[in-house]
Formats: structure tokens, C-alpha cells, sequence
């Protein structure tokens, strides 16, 4: 049984260009304590906190990591995935890590080490990514890697704002420098404006009825925590929908994040920004979390990979246009059991490739 499942995670394994497969063998007979699946699975275990990076061996084979090579983490977070990086390279290479948490950004000379000589920590948006290349005097770079989404300590830090399990005031920046929290969407918005937010960026069914409840509940006084608001939405959806396995705020709780924080704006320009800074042979590795970010990314992708795009019945190309990149994942690569096991967060995950073509050239 443990053979036959071994090779079942080796056959769904991803080729780079590589000889290596994204998902090894693992030694099922020596699984070892907490410490031991930290390790095998790239993350950090302490008495303080444990935090594994989601796809991290999917995400450095896709990168293909030269150690004199230039690369881009533009989503720091707890440097999970940067700290991996910044370990294949040498003197000769630098690692680019982003974020718009300044509380990343405090936190990562502790998780780099000895290795921070070898980083460059920048505190911005990753859609202003061309810019600090600019400012930094980088033409191109050789990956570029993506986490999207809310990262986990985020969600654990109760006064974030993020958690609907956990009572904060209604915040939900990841920039906390940034002027429009989730209190001010919640309390100054429309009924419309509420409505399209839940229904676009949760894609809630519920919708019409939570906008309506939340109007409801502000004419007396203002939604201020964020267990207040799970109180709101609860009280909006029929019994079918509290019955569902899902929170019954998941989804609101999700719009209201993305709103805030322009998620979805801040890839779609990220996304057509970031293929042209790439290097001839340079890779893009994107880890999306729900459909909206994953849409998004695939479509950006795939017509980065497009070349000719005159209408069939012309005899000959008269748009000159070719294709940018190829792509690497035709389908998403997803987290293997093994991982989702010790991580059940990752289970959403959803990880796409492509690589700069070699007649690219760097804008």
C-alpha cells in the first residue's frame, strides 16, 4: 500500500526541463516527529510558531535556481520560500524579497541568518515591482516568485483583522500603513457597493442578504470587530448555508480582504509588468489560492504564450507578434498528500510556470 501510493506521487510529478520530479519518494518508514515533517517539507519548527512554505520543492525546481542568478521574492512574508532560495546562491547572487508588511520585513533578518548578505529587503507592493528594479539598477532578472494571498502569519495574528475566528477590530491591510481598513468598506460603502464586493470577490451566494444586514445593522451603530461582523453575516444566510462545512464568513471575510488591499489589481498589473523583466530563460512561478487569483494568472500566462493572433483566413502574419513565453504547467501543479497532511492550508494551492523565451528581451 505505502509502495503503491510512493509511486503514485512520483507519477504526478512535473518536468521542468529538469531530470527531477516534483514529488519525490518519501521514506515512509521513518516519518519522525513534528521536527522531522517540518524539515521534509521546507519550514521551520519552534515552540514559538511552525510555518511551511506551501509547494516550496515544486517552487525551486521551477525556478531553476542559477547561484550567480538575480531573483525576485515578491512576497516575503516569513521567508519560507526566500530563505530556500537565498540557500543556492552564491556571492554572485542576489535575492530581491518584497513585502508591504513591515512586520516581514522586521522579522527577516532572523529567518535569513547568515544569509541576509546575499538579500536585498525592499517594503513595497510586488505590483510596483518594475519600479524597484529601476531604483535598484536591475535591466532583468532570472525568476520571479509569487505567493498571493494572505500569508499565515497574517491569519494567526488575531489583531490583524484577518480571522473571523478570532474577535479584532476590523482592519484586514496588509500594508497597515495604508489609509482603508475593513471597517471604513464595511461602514461607509452602499448597499451595492457591498453587495458587488461579496459577490465578485467571495463569489457568495448570500450576497443581497448580508449587504442588506450589515445596512441594517450600522443605521444603529457601527460594525467595529470582526466577530461582530461574523454576527451580521450568521444572521443574513438561511439554515441550508449555516449548514455547510465551510465558515459561513469564509467567503465575506475573503471579499472584504481583497477589497481592501486591491488584490486582484495589484496582479492583473503585476502580471503584465513582470514577463517583460524577465531574462531570456527566466521563470515566473505563481502560487494562487482561490479561482479569482488563478483565473487571472492563467489568462495573463496564456496569452504571454500566444504568438500569431491575425484571424485564420489570412494568408500570412501581418501582427509580427510572438510568443513571450512558454508555459511550463499546462495544468496547475497541486499540493501532494504528503504535504497537505502536515499543512492543510496548502490544500487550495495552486502553482503555474512559464518561462521567458530565449529571443525575449528585457524591457
Amino acid at each position: 500500500m505505502r509502495e503503491k501510493f510512493a509511486k503514485k506521487l512520483v507519477t504526478r510529478g512535473c518536468n521542468f526541463g529538469t531530470k527531477e520530479l516534483y514529488y519525490p519518494q518519501w521514506d515512509f518508514s521513518e516519518r519522525g516527529g513534528p521536527d522531522a515533517r517540518a524539515e521534509r517539507l521546507g519550514g521551520v519548527n519552534t515552540t514559538e510558531w511552525t510555518h511551511c512554505p506551501v509547494l516550496l520543492e515544486e517552487c525551486l525546481q521551477g525556478l531553476r535556481i542559477r547561484p550567480d542568478g538575480v531573483y525576485v521574492d515578491g512576497t516575503l512574508g516569513r521567508a519560507g520560500h526566500a530563505r530556500r532560495i537565498a540557500e543556492r546562491l552564491t556571492e554572485g547572487g542576489r535575492l530581491i524579497a518584497i513585502d508591504q508588511d513591515q512586520a516581514a520585513l522586521d522579522a527577516a533578518p532572523d529567518r535569513f541568518g547568515e544569509l541576509l548578505g546575499r538579500v536585498t529587503l525592499v517594503r513595497r507592493n510586488f505590483r510596483e515591482l518594475p519600479a524597484v528594479l529601476d531604483e535598484l539598477g536591475i535591466a532583468g532578472v532570472d525568476g520571479v516568485l509569487l505567493d498571493l494571498g494572505v500569508s499565515s502569519p497574517q491569519l494567526d495574528d488575531a489583531s490583524r483583522g484577518f480571522s473571523y475566528r478570532q474577535d479584532a477590530p476590523l482592519d484586514m491591510r496588509m500594508d497597515q500603513s495604508a489609509p482603508l481598513t475593513a471597517a471604513d468598506v464595511v461602514n461607509t460603502y452602499d448597499y451595492a457597493a457591498l453587495r458587488d464586493i461579496l459577490s465578485r470577490y467571495g463569489e457568495e451566494r448570500c450576497a443581497p442578504q448580508i449587504a442588506a444586514a450589515i445596512v441594517r445593522r450600522r443605521e444603529h451603530a457601527p460594525i467595529r470587530t470582526t466577530l461582530e461582523l461574523v454576527e451580521v453575516i450568521r444572521s443574513a444566510m438561511p439554515a441550508r448555508a449555516l449548514r455547510e462545512r465551510q465558515h459561513p464568513a469564509k467567503r465575506s471575510f475573503q471579499a472584504l480582504r481583497i477589497a481592501v488591499n486591491d488584490e486582484l489589481g495589484a496582479i492583473a498589473e503585476t502580471m503584465e509588468a513582470v514577463i517583460p523583466r524577465l531574462n531570456p530563460l527566466g521563470r515566473l512561478c505563481v502560487i494562487t489560492f482561490h479561482s479569482l487569483e488563478d483565473r487571472i494568472v492563467k489568462t495573463a500566462m496564456a496569452d504571454a504564450a500566444r504568438g500569431c493572433i491575425c484571424p485564420p483566413e489570412f494568408p500570412v502574419c501581418v501582427c509580427g507578434r510572438s510568443p513571450q513565453v512558454r508555459l511550463l504547467t499546462r495544468k496547475p501543479v497541486t499540493p501532494s498528500p504528503e504535504e497537505l497532511e502536515h499543512n492543510p492550508r496548502a490544500r487550495s494551492a495552486k502553482l503555474r510556470v512559464c518561462e521567458k523565451c530565449r529571443s525575449g528581451a528585457t524591457t
